[in-house]
């Protein structure tokens, strides 16, 4: 099938997993507790994922704290003074920060791949956090006993055991978040850090065949939080042309948000890798508004106009509830956004013959 349609990862959670995720830190709940109803949750959130005719589905992050440090949960050696990500409503997230090493994931993504395939038969796609977000976990002042060099070492091991574990386990696709990568201009407009981000997820890339490569991709958005960014005034063409020396198959790009979608088609044909896959956001996850299957056509036949067919593909622009506190957009809006973006890519694929 040509012009392939993916979900980017994450669905709002039901009510009733917000409440238990709330009682069981308050100690309120047990956790066979909390595993009943996140259970219900994922059921609930695959079998809707497949009445949208979706061909691709992922678990919604049903049972990940956050998309960002769901491979912490569990883990020792935490401060909780790390970076902050302010977003332009004025509320902001905050990571926590490494007290000690070695570095290690208390939990990989392989386990909600698994868990999600208990309750589909169709092909699981499993979004795994960036190396480069992680590397923001170091401290500035460094560690006595832990230098940064061996901690990277460290990081780029266990990222690429998150992602190998998620491929050999059957997932259809891995993909990389990397949200952080246009946020890295706003923090140093001379791209310095952009290309640090670029060149440390290039060595657990490079670690991956070519072939291997063709199944993981690497998604970029100016955040979606609270119905909320952190980067979107941040100019697009500051970020692709590096972001295309990524050395993955697939890239998956916010653009239904943007506000001159041309401009950003035109730098995305002048940069893509030949023979890439390129999956242009047809949904807006922050818009209240559920898109028609018509504006969705239309949208994948402007992009057509610039990238081939055959190398095309569409998402949503960002997940719809990367953090698992994130009420601002109800599960019903979400998977009406998913099931006109699965009809009106097939309307396109329609119109343009393949």
């Amino acid at each position: 099938m040509t012009i392939p349609t993916e979900p980017i990862g994450s669905i709002p959670r039901p009510a009733e997993l917000i409440g238990a995720l709330s009682e069981f830190a308050a100690g309120r709940l047990g956790q066979a507790e909390l595993d009943a109803v996140t259970e219900r949750a994922l059921a609930d959130t695959l079998t809707r994922f497949e009445h949208t005719g979706s061909p691709v589905v992922t678990d919604g992050e049903q049972t990940k704290s956050s998309f960002a440090t769901y491979p912490l949960d569990g883990a020792t050696s935490l401060g909780s003074d790390g970076a902050v990500i302010p977003f332009a409503d004025g509320h902001s997230r905050q990571l926590p920060v490494l007290t000690g090493g070695p570095f290690r994931y208390a939990s990989f993504a392989e386990k909600y791949f698994q868990e999600a395939g208990r309750h589909t038969a169709l092909p699981v796609k499993q979004a795994v956090i960036a190396p480069s977000a992680l590397s923001l976990l170091y401290p500035s002042d460094g560690l006595a006993d832990y230098p940064r060099e061996q901690f990277i070492a460290d990081l780029v091991d266990q990222s690429e055991a998150d992602i190998r574990r998620c491929l050999d386990a059957g997932a259809a696709s891995v993909q990389l978040d990397f949200t952080e990568g246009r946020l890295s201009l706003k923090l140093d407009p001379s791209r310095g850090l952009l290309r640090s981000f670029v060149d440390l997820n290039n060595q657990v890339l490079d670690r991956f065949s070519a072939q291997e490569r063709e199944r993981i991709g690497v998604h970029t958005c100016p955040g979606g939080d609270q119905d909320s960014t952190h980067s979107l005034d941040v100019d697009y063409a500051e970020l692709l042309p590096d972001l295309f020396g990524l050395h993955a198959g697939r890239f998956y790009l916010q653009l239904a948000s943007e506000p001159d979608r041309r401009r950003v088609l035109q730098i995305i044909r002048e940069h893509a890798p030949a023979g890439a896959q390129v999956f242009v956001g047809v949904i807006d996850p922050i818009d209240p508004r559920v898109e028609t299957p018509e504006e969705v056509r239309d949208r994948v036949l402007e992009a057509a106009e610039f990238i081939p067919a055959d190398r095309l593909g569409t998402c949503d622009d960002c997940g719809f509830s990367p953090f698992a506190d994130d009420t601002s957009t109800s599960r019903d809006t979400a998977f009406a956004k998913i099931a006109a973006r699965v009809e009106g890519t097939a309307l396109a694929r329609a119109v343009l013959g393949v």
